[in-house]
């Protein structure tokens, strides 16, 4: 893999959407928090040892209208739907959406590393294709590490593959709840599995910040879930 820059700040990312790559799925609801380096270098815990989030910690959580309709199965697990959306009169994932993005990612310390559970086959393709029907860019040094091969490889190596290691589940639920011994709160929102995202790194975060500096990749190799209505397809 080519050298990619050495990361910065982390921006925890999730996305909620209308369904899965099958249907050509729309963003509903997006997610973010930048976290510096530093805060997971040395991440606070409590009492008890257990890590806590980075008093330091800056969020970004947006709700839009889609225009394609959601499936049954997607608007019940996040519980989002189009009626509701349009009730709290969202607009769509727009220009608008992309400045207050590059906005918040421009008051980060770069490079900028994107951090998603399943980020490879979900969240940075399909922020990709919605970035690529406007046209939009995000910073050429941006990388990207994706948590489930993240944490598959380092158990892996740990287990040399041992038929008990490879059984374990790697949802996100599975691993907070193996690592923290109880139920994550608000799954399926956005913001409540960016936390829980944030959560599980914080947990293994000596051993993710060595994985990202030598096995991240760079935003430029994202390709986009599929190709925008508008045939659109710009260098993001």
């Amino acid at each position: 893999m080519s050298e990619v820059p050495r990361a910065e700040t982390f921006v925890f990312l999730d996305l909620e959407a209308t369904g899965l790559p099958s249907v050509d799925p729309e963003i509903a609801e997006i997610s973010l928090f930048a976290v510096h380096r530093s805060s997971l270098e040395n991440p606070e815990r409590d009492e008890f040892g257990i890590p806590v989030l980075p008093r330091v910690l800056d969020k970004l959580t947006l709700c839009m209208s889609p225009e394609r309709p959601f499936t049954a199965k997607a608007s019940e697990i996040t519980g989002l739907s189009s009626e509701g959306l349009a009730r709290c009169r969202k607009a769509g994932f727009d220009s608008a959406v992309v400045r207050t993005l590059q906005a918040f990612l421009s008051r980060q310390e770069s490079p900028i590393c994107l951090v998603a559970h399943n980020g490879f086959d979900y969240d940075f393709p399909l922020l990709c294709t919605e970035l690529r029907r406007l046209g939009a860019r995000l910073p050429r040094d941006t990388v990207c590490l994706d948590t489930l091969p993240a944490l598959r490889g380092l158990d892996h190596a740990h287990s040399h593959g041992t038929r008990a290691q490879s059984c374990k589940g790697y949802s996100l639920g599975s691993l907070f709840r193996r690592y923290f011994q109880e139920e994550p709160k608000a799954a399926h929102s956005a913001e409540g599995d960016v936390h829980t995202l944030l959560m599980v790194f914080l947990h293994r975060a000596a051993e993710l910040l060595a994985w990202a500096d030598e096995q991240a990749c760079s935003w430029a190799h994202v390709e986009p879930m599929y190709t925008p209505p508008d045939g659109a397809c710009l260098e993001a």
